[in-house]
C-alpha cells in the first residue's frame, strides 16, 4: 500500500537511504531537514524546517497530512556539542515531531534511538546482565547523546500510554546499530573517520560499540516492513536493528575477552560470527531479516 510518509532527517547518512528506499517502494515521501540534499530525488518532496520550532513543525505536518512518520532527525554523534545542548536538542526534536505527527492525523510513528543507550564504553565501567544484548536489558546511558535517545524512546511510550490501548495511533522505536552507507562498502570514510576495511583490520576500532553494525538499506527494509506490519507490534515497542553477524573477522568469544576481560564469561557463547546485539525480536514480531553483511558487501579488505 502506497502512503504519504514524512521522514525527518532525510538529508542525513541514514536518512538518504531511507528516503530513497521509501520512494522506490512507491510511497509519497516528504523529507524534512534543515538543509536540502545536494542530489535530491525527483519523486521526493523536500522541505527545510527547524524541528526545534514546535509551531512550525506542527503547521508543516498538518499541511502534509502524513499517514506515517519516521523520525530520524537528531544530533547524530556523542559529544558533537555541549552535553546540555545535545540533550535539549534531541529530546525537543523527538517530542515536537511525535506531537506534530499525532496532531496531523498520522497513525504510525517510528522514532530512531541508538544502541549506545545501553551504556557500553562508560568510563565508570560497564557489565550488562547478558550477551547478546536484547530489548529486555535495562539501558544505562552515560552521556547526553545516549540519554537523549532513551528519552526519545520514552516519548513514544508516553504518547502510547497517554492515548491508551484503544488508540488507532501506534508508536515504536528502533535502535539501529553502527550504520554503514552503501558507498562506504566501496571505501568511503565511515562516521568515525575510518573505512570499513580499517575497522575490520583493527578490532580496537569497533570494540567500543561491541562490533555492532548494520547496512543502511537493511534499516530501510526494517522500517518498510514495520509500517506494513504495525498491527503485530505492541504499542510503544522498541527493536534492535543490526546485522546478523559482528563487524569482526574473529569470533567475539575470542575478541571481547582480549579487550574487555570483565566481559569474558558473558561473551563465551558469542561463537562463530554471532553479534553482541540480538535481532530476534524484530525477526519474531515482524519477520524482518537483514540481507547484507560485510562478508558480502565489502569490496576490498586492507
Amino acid at each position: 500500500m502506497n502512503e504519504k510518509v514524512i521522514i525527518t532527517g532525510g538529508s542525513g547518512r541514514l536518512g538518504r537511504a531511507v528516503v530513497a528506499g521509501f520512494a522506490h517502494a512507491g510511497h509519497h515521501v516528504v523529507s524534512l531537514d534543515r538543509t536540502l540534499p545536494e542530489d535530491p530525488l525527483d519523486d521526493v518532496d523536500y522541505r527545510s524546517v527547524d524541528l526545534l520550532d514546535a509551531a512550525a513543525t506542527c503547521a508543516l505536518f498538518k499541511e502534509a497530512t502524513p499517514q506515517a512518520v519516521v523520525s530520524l532527525a537528531a544530533m547524530a554523534v556523542p559529544f558533537m556539542a555541549p552535553e546540555e545542548v545535545l540533550l535539549r536538542t534531541n529530546a525537543t526534536i523527538a517530542h515536537n515531531v511525535t506531537s506534530a505527527a499525532v496532531e496531523s492525523g498520522a497513525t504510525r510513528v517510528v522514532l530512531a534511538s541508538s544502541p549506545s543507550i545501553m551504556g557500553y564504553g562508560s568510563p565508570g565501567g560497564w557489565k550488562p546482565g547478558k550477551l547478546p544484548l536484547d530489548e529486555t536489558e535495562t539501558p544505562r546511558p552515560w552521556h547526553a547523546y545516549g540519554l537523549s535517545k532513551y528519552v526519545a524512546e520514552q516519548i513514544g511510550a508516553m504518547f502510547a500510554a497517554k492515548m491508551g490501548p484503544a488508540s488507532t495511533v501506534k508508536f515504536a522505536s528502533f535502535r539501529p546499530c553502527y550504520v554503514i552507507a552503501e558507498e562506504e562498502w566501496a571505501g568511503a570514510i565511515t562516521q568515525q573517520g575510518h573505512t570499513v576495511a580499517e575497522r575490520l583490520a583493527d578490532p580496537k576500532l569497533s570494540a567500543p560499540a561491541l562490533f555492532n553494525y548494520v547496512d543502511a538499506r537493511d534499516v530501510t527494509d526494517f522500517l518498510l516492513l514495520l509500517l506494513e506490519r504495525f498491527d503485530r507490534v505492541e504499542n510503544g515497542s522498541v527493536f534492535f536493528v543490526g546485522a546478523k553477524d559482528a563487524m569482526a573477522t574473529s569470533p567475539l568469544s575470542e575478541l571481547i575477552p582480549e579487550i574487555y576481560p570483565e566481559l569474558a564469561e558473558l561473551a563465551a557463547n558469542l561463537t562463530g560470527d554471532s553479534p553482541a546485539f540480538s535481532i530476534e525480536k524484530a525477526r519474531s514480531v515482524i519477520g524482518w531479516e537483514p540481507k547484507r553483511s560485510w562478508r558480502t558487501e565489502l569490496k576490498q579488505l586492507v
